[in-house]
């Protein structure tokens, strides 16, 4: 089978990692329980910065963001190797900016993701995904964003909603954690 799989919010917990990092690059202290119930993907408003601030703020983060220590979620990598020593095709599909794609891929190979340059697919906006999606023939498609799930309805792809605060209402099949994630593919692909 296809596997395919977002990175940033999906395998990596990159927005709350970033959360801590605004924390310490504004010398403002936000409970991390708004940051949980943020129904944007943005979180620039909790620290009380107006969408163009957010934005500038989180371009001059990247390359600390995407590059230091930001933690995969648990079981994460774990599920990953278990479908390539099973057989199955993993590919990564990624809207981070196409600067970050040789970076990405080199980070993603140190921190020991099954990884393959020609299923690396990184630089495309999010409503590109769904091309690239389609053009791949995945069984399946795990996300986190409303923008690129969205697109993703009415293809024969099984889409999963990795569940954040700003995707729950989403009426898409989806999991809390990578164990949900593991018995829901274990269960399907028997």
């Amino acid at each position: 089978m296809k596997f395919g799989f977002d990175i940033d919010d999906t395998l990596i917990n990159l927005r709350e990692y970033a959360f801590h990092y605004y924390q310490q690059q504004l010398g403002k202290r936000v409970d991390i329980d708004i940051f949980h119930t943020l129904n944007r993907v943005e979180i620039h408003e909790a620290f009380g910065l107006s969408d163009e601030e957010g934005k500038d703020l989180w371009n001059r983060s990247l390359d600390f963001l995407y590059f230091t220590d930001c933690p995969l979620y648990f079981g994460a990598l774990d599920l990953l190797k278990q479908l390539e020593s099973g057989g199955h095709d993993i590919y990564y599909i990624t809207s981070r900016p196409p600067e970050y794609a040789d970076n990405t891929f080199n980070w993603m190979v140190e921190q020991d993701f099954p990884i393959v340059r020609e299923n690396f697919f990184c630089g495309m906006k999010d409503s590109e995904k769904v091309e690239i999606i389609q053009n791949l023939q995945l069984d399946y498609y795990f996300d986190d964003k409303p923008a690129v799930l969205d697109t993703l309805t009415n293809t024969p792809v099984k889409v999963i909603v990795k569940d954040q605060s700003y995707n729950r209402h989403l009426d898409l099949p989806r999991v809390e954690n990578w164990d949900e994630l593991g018995d829901l593919i274990n269960s399907e692909i028997k």
